[in-house]
């Protein structure tokens, strides 16, 4: 049976063979542990593979696994839809937020996070591909977010992602990736510090590579399959 430290490995391999086939550095790219649904082992085997950055769905789950991992130096990110009610313990307790898209959820994320602790790393979450089943701002409307966020002292600005409309053809997930890049670069031209474009899963990270990726979510190919929890307890 392959292991998960295995796994690692083999994804690591595809990243740096994808940034040197169009001349980036690998370092360049961080790799990012989709470990929601995993049990507290996976996440220690990762670990001592040299594993350090996970992003978490379900809120309660990542919250028990940082418990029962404290003695690890893991860089906890948040990868899920983000309800109201969830910000505060957010705010207090990951590293990074992946996909806010909503003002009012950046400003309790900046009203909740502890002041001595670093800003939160904040990217926002753009849907390309206009999926009314899925969260994020137009392209256009990616600015005035921006403006905001970057006026909030307890968030950091660092850059946009996307969960683009699952496709099996290069060409189409080239261009969809190539539409956050394009956002991406527009907001830097008009003064935005930005370094992060968080794009590219199990299935298409080595294209989004290609497109300028510089954080990939990997969960499956690394941990294996999951069974998504029937549903998170609500917490309030």
């Amino acid at each position: 049976m392959t292991t998960i430290a295995e796994r690692l490995q083999a994804v690591r391999t595809r990243i740096i063979a994808a940034s040197n086939n169009i001349g980036r550095n690998a370092d360049s790219v961080m790799l990012l542990a989709v470990s929601k649904a995993q049990p507290e082992k996976a996440l220690r085997e990762a670990f001592t593979a040299g594993q350090q950055a996970f992003g978490e769905n379900y809120l309660q789950e990542a919250l028990e696994k940082q418990v029962a991992l404290s003695d690890l130096d893991i860089e906890w990110h948040f990868i899920g839809p983000i309800q109201s009610n969830k910000t505060q313990l957010i705010a207090q307790h990951f590293d990074w937020v992946h996909g806010v898209d909503r003002l009012k959820i950046a400003e309790r994320l900046n009203a909740a996070r502890p002041a001595h602790m670093a800003p939160l790393q904040i990217c926002i979450q753009v849907n390309i591909s206009d999926e009314a089943s899925k969260g994020g701002v137009a392209p256009e409307e990616t600015e005035p977010l921006a403006a905001a966020i970057s006026k909030m002292p307890n968030l950091r600005l660092r850059g946009l992602m996307t969960i683009p409309a699952p496709t099996d053809s290069v060409a189409l997930q080239q261009k969809q990736f190539r539409m956050l890049r394009e956002c991406r670069d527009m907001l830097i031209a008009k003064g935005y510090a930005l370094d992060t474009l968080s794009m590219g899963m199990s299935d298409d990270y080595e294209v989004a590579i290609t497109e300028g990726a510089t954080i990939v979510r990997v969960g499956s190919a690394i941990f294996g399959a999951r069974i998504k929890p029937d549903s998170e307890p609500i917490i309030v």
